[in-house]
């Protein structure tokens, strides 16, 4: 997985949560995995397809997810509320916003689809040859964590073999 690829997304999730969250942040663990994501609580799925095809998750254990929806509602939420996942999904697409407009910058092409709840059991996959990049961000309201499985799209690494 290239580090090109990768970096926007890490700055744009570091700038949303730093932002919405009014919080101490830090960079925790991070590890490289080719296994299936399996989701710690509030999960949210965006894919891309374009120059550069896959997936990013954005993850949140429910007492996280809780706090963290309170805090950009500015008010306690009921553990039940609809606006728990709604808010891990507009997070989600505030960071693949953000990154996706710095890869745009650089002359990628691609389609951002709208986050969905990653609600599989079993985890999600990214392609068959591709590993995932798995990166936690610690803050004072709890961990936030990022799985992004991104790759050049054959057609992409062709076309540039060819230039």
């Amino acid at each position: 997985m290239k580090m090109e690829l990768i970096q926007p997304f890490i700055n744009a999730a570091d700038a949303v949560l730093a932002q919405g969250l009014r919080c101490p942040m830090a960079m925790g663990s991070l590890s490289m995995d080719e296994e299936a994501y399996r989701r710690k609580g509030v999960a949210a799925l965006v894919s891309l397809t374009g120059d550069i095809e896959g997936r990013i998750i954005f993850d949140l254990d429910a007492e996280t997810a809780l706090r963290v929806a309170s805090r950009f509602a500015g008010a306690d939420l009921p553990e039940s509320d609809e606006l728990i996942k709604e808010t891990v999904c507009e997070l989600a697409n505030q960071v693949a916003g953000n990154a996706v407009t710095t890869l745009n910058d650089q002359g990628f092409h691609f389609r951002v689809h709208p986050p969905v709840l990653h609600t599989s059991e079993h985890g999600a996959h990214g392609s068959e040859d591709t590993e995932a990049l798995v990166m936690c961000f610690e803050t004072s309201i709890g961990n936030v964590f990022m799985n992004i499985a991104l790759r050049y799209n054959r057609s992409h690494e062709l076309a540039a073999a060819g230039a």
